[in-house]
Protein backbone atom coordinates (compact mmCIF):
# COMPACT_ATOMS: atom_id res chain seq x y z
CA UNK A 1 0.00 0.00 0.00
CA UNK A 2 1.33 3.54 -1.12
CA UNK A 3 1.56 6.52 1.53
CA UNK A 4 0.00 9.42 0.36
CA UNK A 5 -1.43 12.70 2.40
CA UNK A 6 -4.11 11.49 5.10
CA UNK A 7 -5.64 13.44 7.24
CA UNK A 8 -3.89 13.33 10.92
CA UNK A 9 -4.75 16.78 12.35
CA UNK A 10 -8.26 17.51 12.98
CA UNK A 11 -9.30 21.20 13.49
CA UNK A 12 -9.47 21.09 17.25
CA UNK A 13 -6.00 19.94 17.70
CA UNK A 14 -4.74 22.36 14.79
CA UNK A 15 -6.95 26.22 16.15
CA UNK A 16 -5.37 25.18 20.05
CA UNK A 17 -1.94 24.69 18.48
CA UNK A 18 -2.01 28.32 16.77
CA UNK A 19 -4.21 29.67 19.63
CA UNK A 20 -2.26 28.77 22.28
CA UNK A 21 1.40 29.90 20.57
CA UNK A 22 -0.50 33.61 20.23
CA UNK A 23 -1.74 33.91 23.29
CA UNK A 24 1.29 32.68 24.95
CA UNK A 25 3.49 35.22 22.28
CA UNK A 26 0.67 37.76 23.32
CA UNK A 27 1.04 37.59 26.82
CA UNK A 28 4.74 37.14 26.94
CA UNK A 29 5.26 40.72 25.26
CA UNK A 30 2.43 42.06 27.42
CA UNK A 31 3.54 40.72 30.78
CA UNK A 32 5.54 43.86 31.64
CA UNK A 33 3.83 46.29 30.57
CA UNK A 34 1.40 48.19 32.69
CA UNK A 35 -0.53 49.77 30.12
CA UNK A 36 -1.45 46.39 28.73
CA UNK A 37 -1.98 44.98 32.14
CA UNK A 38 -5.77 43.95 31.16
CA UNK A 39 -4.78 42.26 28.06
CA UNK A 40 -2.02 40.81 29.33
CA UNK A 41 -4.90 39.41 32.04
CA UNK A 42 -7.11 38.16 29.29
CA UNK A 43 -4.81 36.52 27.31
CA UNK A 44 -3.67 34.52 30.46
CA UNK A 45 -7.13 33.42 30.79
CA UNK A 46 -7.43 32.21 27.57
CA UNK A 47 -4.31 30.45 27.37
CA UNK A 48 -5.13 28.53 30.71
CA UNK A 49 -8.56 28.10 28.90
CA UNK A 50 -6.85 26.62 25.94
CA UNK A 51 -4.60 24.07 27.90
CA UNK A 52 -7.53 23.00 29.63
CA UNK A 53 -9.43 22.34 26.64
CA UNK A 54 -6.14 20.38 25.46
CA UNK A 55 -6.56 17.74 28.82
CA UNK A 56 -9.90 17.10 27.56
CA UNK A 57 -9.31 16.81 24.01
CA UNK A 58 -6.22 14.22 25.02
CA UNK A 59 -8.84 11.81 26.14
CA UNK A 60 -11.91 12.30 24.10
CA UNK A 61 -10.63 13.51 20.80
CA UNK A 62 -9.94 12.09 17.24
CA UNK A 63 -7.14 8.98 17.36
CA UNK A 64 -3.96 11.18 16.80
CA UNK A 65 -4.89 14.24 19.38
CA UNK A 66 -5.42 11.47 22.17
CA UNK A 67 -2.79 10.83 24.97
CA UNK A 68 -3.06 7.24 24.78
CA UNK A 69 -1.51 7.19 21.02
CA UNK A 70 1.65 9.49 21.89
CA UNK A 71 2.69 9.23 24.92
CA UNK A 72 5.40 6.51 25.38
CA UNK A 73 7.98 5.33 27.68
CA UNK A 74 11.43 6.44 27.97
CA UNK A 75 13.00 3.13 25.75
CA UNK A 76 10.94 4.30 22.87
CA UNK A 77 11.78 8.04 23.22
CA UNK A 78 15.57 6.28 23.14
CA UNK A 79 14.68 4.45 20.04
CA UNK A 80 13.25 7.17 18.33
CA UNK A 81 16.55 9.63 18.91
CA UNK A 82 19.12 7.06 17.50
CA UNK A 83 16.83 6.25 14.35
CA UNK A 84 17.30 9.80 14.08
CA UNK A 85 20.81 9.26 13.32
CA UNK A 86 20.51 7.13 10.83
CA UNK A 87 19.58 6.83 7.04
CA UNK A 88 16.07 5.77 7.55
CA UNK A 89 14.51 7.96 10.99
CA UNK A 90 11.41 6.28 12.37
CA UNK A 91 8.16 7.96 10.72
CA UNK A 92 5.41 8.52 13.24
CA UNK A 93 1.86 9.53 11.53
CA UNK A 94 0.83 11.33 14.48
CA UNK A 95 3.19 12.87 17.40
CA UNK A 96 6.82 10.97 17.64
CA UNK A 97 7.91 9.49 21.06
CA UNK A 98 9.73 12.49 21.71
CA UNK A 99 7.43 14.92 20.44
CA UNK A 100 4.85 13.48 22.81
CA UNK A 101 7.11 14.06 25.93
CA UNK A 102 7.36 17.51 24.62
CA UNK A 103 3.60 17.96 24.43
CA UNK A 104 2.75 16.87 28.41
CA UNK A 105 5.95 19.00 29.28
CA UNK A 106 4.25 21.88 27.32
CA UNK A 107 0.99 21.47 29.24
CA UNK A 108 2.62 20.89 32.51
CA UNK A 109 4.78 24.09 32.32
CA UNK A 110 1.69 25.83 30.58
CA UNK A 111 -0.31 25.23 33.84
CA UNK A 112 1.96 26.31 36.24
CA UNK A 113 2.65 29.27 34.52
CA UNK A 114 -1.53 30.02 34.33
CA UNK A 115 -2.14 29.33 37.74
CA UNK A 116 1.13 31.57 39.03
CA UNK A 117 -0.13 33.73 36.67
CA UNK A 118 -3.62 33.94 38.61
CA UNK A 119 -2.30 33.64 42.10
CA UNK A 120 0.15 36.98 40.98
CA UNK A 121 -3.06 38.71 39.88
CA UNK A 122 -5.10 38.11 43.13
CA UNK A 123 -2.24 38.93 45.08
CA UNK A 124 -1.45 35.47 46.72
CA UNK A 125 1.71 34.69 47.30
CA UNK A 126 3.76 37.86 46.87
CA UNK A 127 6.82 38.31 45.66
CA UNK A 128 7.79 34.54 45.17
CA UNK A 129 4.73 33.76 42.97
CA UNK A 130 5.57 36.48 41.08
CA UNK A 131 8.99 35.23 40.48
CA UNK A 132 8.12 31.99 39.75
CA UNK A 133 5.50 33.10 37.44
CA UNK A 134 8.60 34.68 35.50
CA UNK A 135 10.23 31.51 35.93
CA UNK A 136 7.80 28.79 34.33
CA UNK A 137 7.33 31.50 31.70
CA UNK A 138 10.52 31.57 31.09
CA UNK A 139 11.36 27.74 31.09
CA UNK A 140 8.05 27.70 28.52
CA UNK A 141 9.68 29.91 26.11
CA UNK A 142 12.59 28.20 25.93
CA UNK A 143 10.56 24.71 25.74
CA UNK A 144 8.75 26.52 22.40
CA UNK A 145 11.78 27.95 21.04
CA UNK A 146 13.58 24.00 21.36
CA UNK A 147 10.08 22.81 19.83
CA UNK A 148 10.75 25.00 17.13
CA UNK A 149 13.88 23.89 16.73
CA UNK A 150 12.74 20.32 16.68
CA UNK A 151 10.17 20.60 14.29
CA UNK A 152 11.85 21.92 11.50
CA UNK A 153 15.15 19.52 11.88
CA UNK A 154 12.43 16.75 12.09
CA UNK A 155 11.23 18.51 8.47
CA UNK A 156 14.31 17.92 7.00
CA UNK A 157 14.89 14.40 8.25
CA UNK A 158 11.31 13.20 7.41
CA UNK A 159 11.24 15.16 4.46
CA UNK A 160 7.86 16.61 5.42
CA UNK A 161 6.71 20.15 5.83
CA UNK A 162 5.73 19.54 9.78
CA UNK A 163 4.45 23.52 9.92
CA UNK A 164 2.41 23.02 6.84
CA UNK A 165 1.01 20.06 8.04
CA UNK A 166 -0.18 21.42 11.63
CA UNK A 167 -2.11 24.22 8.91
CA UNK A 168 -3.82 21.97 6.73
CA UNK A 169 -3.93 18.69 8.75
CA UNK A 170 -2.48 16.51 6.80
CA UNK A 171 0.31 14.26 6.99
CA UNK A 172 2.16 10.95 5.01
CA UNK A 173 0.41 8.08 5.69
CA UNK A 174 -1.46 5.13 4.77
CA UNK A 175 -4.79 5.70 4.01
CA UNK A 176 -6.07 3.20 6.58
CA UNK A 177 -4.45 5.53 9.26
CA UNK A 178 -6.19 8.55 8.55
CA UNK A 179 -9.20 10.06 10.95
CA UNK A 180 -12.43 9.96 9.33
CA UNK A 181 -13.67 13.65 10.40
CA UNK A 182 -12.04 16.91 10.81
CA UNK A 183 -14.15 17.63 14.04
CA UNK A 184 -15.84 20.82 12.72
CA UNK A 185 -18.17 21.22 15.22
CA UNK A 186 -15.50 20.87 18.18
CA UNK A 187 -13.52 23.25 16.61
CA UNK A 188 -16.56 25.82 15.91
CA UNK A 189 -17.28 25.43 19.82
CA UNK A 190 -13.51 26.34 20.66
CA UNK A 191 -13.29 29.15 18.03
CA UNK A 192 -16.66 30.67 19.59
CA UNK A 193 -15.78 29.85 23.14
CA UNK A 194 -12.89 32.35 22.90
CA UNK A 195 -14.25 35.19 20.77
CA UNK A 196 -16.84 34.68 23.56
CA UNK A 197 -14.77 35.25 26.31
CA UNK A 198 -12.54 37.97 24.38
CA UNK A 199 -16.31 39.92 23.63
CA UNK A 200 -17.14 40.03 27.47
CA UNK A 201 -13.91 40.98 28.66
CA UNK A 202 -13.94 43.65 26.61
CA UNK A 203 -17.13 44.85 27.96
CA UNK A 204 -16.25 44.42 31.47
CA UNK A 205 -18.59 41.58 32.14
CA UNK A 206 -16.37 39.10 33.05
CA UNK A 207 -16.67 37.55 37.73
CA UNK A 208 -15.11 39.31 40.24
CA UNK A 209 -12.80 36.10 40.64
CA UNK A 210 -11.31 36.81 37.06
CA UNK A 211 -11.12 40.43 36.93
CA UNK A 212 -9.21 40.55 40.04
CA UNK A 213 -8.32 43.69 42.39
CA UNK A 214 -7.99 45.64 39.74
CA UNK A 215 -11.47 45.99 39.47
CA UNK A 216 -12.35 46.73 42.98
CA UNK A 217 -9.85 49.40 42.72
CA UNK A 218 -11.61 50.91 39.53
CA UNK A 219 -14.59 50.53 41.06
CA UNK A 220 -13.62 52.53 44.57
CA UNK A 221 -12.27 55.24 42.65
CA UNK A 222 -15.43 55.41 40.68
CA UNK A 223 -17.55 55.47 43.67
CA UNK A 224 -14.94 58.10 45.38
CA UNK A 225 -15.26 60.37 42.45
CA UNK A 226 -19.22 60.08 43.44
Amino acid sequence: MTMRQILVWDLPTRLFHWLLAATFAGAWLTGDSERWRDGHVVLGYTFAGLIAFRLLWGLVGSRYARFSSFVRGRSAVAKYLRSLLTRTPEHHVGHNPAGGWAVLAMLALGLATALSGFMTYNDVGGHFMEELHEAVAGAMLALVVVHIAAVFLSSLLHRENLVLAMITGFKRGLPPQAIRRPRWIAGTALVSAVLAFWSAAIQGALPDIVQGPAKAERSAHHDDDD
